[in-house]
């Protein structure tokens, strides 16, 4: 952060109209340091999410809906066709890697949505990364010179990605131990939130990502194509990503993932997770906890 104002948050602003633009700006530094998202809804004033909660920036007017689709011109480069696979899944990412959500009319076609029309609200998610972040818990997940496939646990907005990112790059550009082949199941593109093939947080040199792909079906393509030595995937949800977890962890790859809930006890009361636990893919489990707006990280053996 400089005198100038926060380099990721002006360069979200920098995709708004010229005059939603100079309202963004005016943001004071503290603020732009730590805001998360740019929410734009038609018919109400601009908004940024900053920790405390969703605000209303000074002096904004009500949007008007052609002010969402000049969003769309500006972070396309006036070629919305080229970003239309993205639009129908709700979002794309841009240069940065910041991501854009969409609301409004959905146009339908066999059961399955075509394109966007009628914006209603876009929501611009700042692109942020910790570097260091997983410092004080990627020498505990190893076990003499073999990587122990590890959990990360958390309730929503614990902080869960966050340290993954910076998991996979240090394992990655080996940090503290041998580097390894990471592949990542980047379903949601939060992790690498790639642009042009480029991945625009920094996810390590040995890395292989797999974007906008359900994880289960990545994973597997990963496995069979890259020949990783590590696996990640962010929020496993489905019986499908149990499945290639269990096949990856057969064929000797670790894994690095992570999941929503308090704890261990919490894990096992959900039968997906518990199935994951019993067969044994995970080797060890961090957990993640808030204290006094403190992230307090607690490694356990499984």
């Amino acid at each position: 952060m400089t005198g100038q104002g926060d380099k990721r948050y002006l360069q979200a602003a920098a995709l708004l109209p010229p005059g939603l633009r100079k309202l963004a700006e005016g943001l004071p530094p503290d603020g732009q340091a730590v805001a998360e998202e740019l929410r734009l809804r038609a018919g109400q004033p601009l908004a940024v999410v900053l920790p405390q909660g969703e605000q209303d920036l000074d002096g904004s007017s009500c949007i008007r809906p052609e002010e969402l689709g000049l969003v769309l011109e500006i972070s396309t480069q006036a070629s919305v066709h080229t970003a239309m696979d993205r639009l129908r899944s709700g979002f794309f990412t841009v240069e940065g890697g910041h991501r854009i959500g969409l609301c409004g009319s959905a146009v339908v076609k066999e059961g399955m949505v075509f394109s966007m029309r009628q914006l209603s609200s876009l929501n611009i998610r700042i692109a942020r990364q910790v570097l260091g972040a997983a410092k004080g818990v990627a020498g505990q997940l190893w076990e003499g010179e073999q990587f122990q496939s590890t959990l990360i646990l958390s309730p929503p907005g614990g902080g869960k990605t966050t340290l993954l990112r910076d998991l996979i790059r240090i394992l990655s550009d080996g940090l503290g131990h041998r580097p390894l082949r990471v592949g990542v199941a980047d379903e949601r593109g939060e992790l690498a939130a790639l642009w042009n093939g480029i991945p625009q947080l920094d996810v390590g040199r040995h890395t292989d990502v797999m974007d906008g792909c359900p994880k289960g079906t990545a994973l597997l393509m990963l496995l069979r194509g890259m020949n990783p030595q590590v696996l990640a995937a962010d929020e496993l949800t489905a019986p499908e990503d149990c499945a290639a977890l269990e096949m990856a962890a057969n064929c000797g790859v670790g894994l690095l993932c992570t999941a929503h809930a308090a704890g261990l006890e919490q894990l096992q009361t959900r039968p997906f997770y518990r199935r994951l636990l019993e067969t044994r893919c995970f080797q060890r489990l961090v957990v993640l906890t808030r204290d006094n707006g403190m992230r307090r990280c607690r490694v356990e053996a499984l």
